[in-house]
């Protein structure tokens, strides 16, 4: 049973990420990671999937110049939005979540 506080700093990872992108969920996830597997978990998850849309945003964005970029920079966009409010939910609600299409770096 993972603990009510690391509960809630999990999911303050995914809900930081809206305000802060890198900074707040670093903060988090290097002051915490020693301390639970589970924060450590969902940090890792979140930078991993912070590194991986990155690199489909960036894809997305050379495709403009063949106009199939705009409407793959919208989709990257509602899907991050999507899959960060999920991992959010399943962060606090214990569940060690895992996001699809993401590349596990670290």
């Amino acid at each position: 049973m993972v603990e009510r506080d690391d509960r809630t700093l999990a999911m303050m990872i995914y809900v930081i990420s809206f305000f802060t992108t890198f900074i707040g969920p670093l903060i988090i996830w290097l002051l915490k990671k020693e301390e639970s597997d589970f924060i450590d978990h969902h940090g890792r998850e979140y930078f991993n999937f912070l590194i991986s849309f990155t690199i489909y945003s960036i894809i997305g964005g050379i495709l403009v110049l063949v106009l199939v970029g705009i409407f793959i920079l919208i989709v990257i966009g509602i899907a991050a939005f999507i899959l960060t409010i999920i991992a959010a939910i399943k962060a606090y609600e214990g569940e060690y979540y895992r996001f699809p299409f993401i590349f596990r770096i670290l």
